[in-house]
């Protein structure tokens, strides 16, 4: 391990530890401290990297709320909130083991266990995560079989309940989604909505957290669309520190983020995100997740084949 990184993991802990319990003189750093990050006010700033549920403006406009609720709370710490511009960024930037924190999709989760990141909670109802199936009302889409030769957007490959749990329903519901329609990955939850409401594609799919923020946002366009189909539940997005950061980092970042629904203030801001919570959890709980992707590869495709 490098000096700096010696300097850095020993400041953190401190920090992060204050208010708890105070750092003895012998552990005081004289001179200048070295970190690997930015600090505010004398606590170092990690990153939070969230994957593109929304397009970076409105990821940003959604859930810098989040990072400022959370700032009032963490003592050792300071967050700043991290969008991509897409899914290929985002992933990217954890396998290079950027971001202190991420908040990834399921199948993120498994991929950033790989390079050193663990589980600390999980983001929302695992019930709410589930693929909706959308097409335009007068679009004459009744049955599954009516998609044969159809273009169906998705936001990304990589996206677990907008992409490949669609993906997986209509293949097992006998339509081969790699030759019998064209897939068009456009980059984000609000572009595939919109891509079948503007008649660029014929079905796209989505989740409902942005389902239900398009509805809220766009009545009159919304009103144009309907859930074709839906998919069943699996585990939902998770939120991960880097395991070379002291555990305290993830103790006290979990503590904040289970406290969220304790006052009125956090509920409401929760709502907002279309979340209804986050709660404790660890990296065996995503282990469905693991199993739906063998079996996803196995029948569909390779979730990094674009074809």
């Amino acid at each position: 391990m490098s000096k700096h990184r010696r300097h850095f993991l020993r400041l953190i802990t401190c920090l992060a530890l204050a208010g708890l319990t105070a750092c003895d003189a012998s552990t005081t750093v004289k001179g200048p401290l070295y970190a690997d990050v930015p600090t505010a006010g004398g606590k170092p700033i990690l990153r939070l990297a969230i994957h593109p549920l929304h397009n970076p403006q409105k990821l940003a406009q959604t859930y810098q709320p989040l990072i400022d609720a959370l700032n009032l709370q963490l003592v050792g710490i300071q967050l700043e909130l991290e969008a991509s511009r897409d899914y290929a960024v985002y992933e990217e930037k954890f396998r290079r083991r950027a971001p202190e924190l991420l908040l990834p999709n399921p199948w993120q989760t498994l991929e950033a266990m790989k390079v050193g990141y663990r589980v600390i909670a999980m983001a929302g109802d695992p019930a709410d995560f589930k693929g909706l199936i959308l097409v335009r009302k007068d679009s004459g889409i009744k049955h599954i079989a009516d998609l044969k030769g159809r273009e169906i957007s998705y936001p990304s490959p990589t996206a677990v309940a907008a992409c490949m749990m669609p993906q997986a329903f209509l293949q097992a519901q006998g339509l081969d989604v790699m030759h019998d329609t064209t897939n068009r990955y456009v980059g984000s939850q609000e572009s595939s909505i919109m891509n079948v409401y503007l008649k660029q594609t014929d079905a796209g799919a989505t989740w409902p957290p942005p389902w239900r923020a398009f509805q809220k946002e766009h009545p009159l366009e919304a009103s144009e669309l309907r859930i074709a189909w839906e998919t069943k539940a699996l585990v939902n997005n998770s939120v991960m520190v880097r395991r070379d950061l002291p555990a305290v980092v993830g103790i006290e970042v979990r503590a904040a983020l289970l406290r969220l629904t304790h006052s009125p203030e956090g509920q409401q801001m929760l709502a907002r995100m279309e979340t209804a919570g986050f709660t404790s959890a660890q990296d065996s709980d995503y282990e469905p997740v693991r199993r739906f992707i063998a079996d996803f590869e196995n029948k569909v495709r390779k979730v990094e084949d674009r074809h």
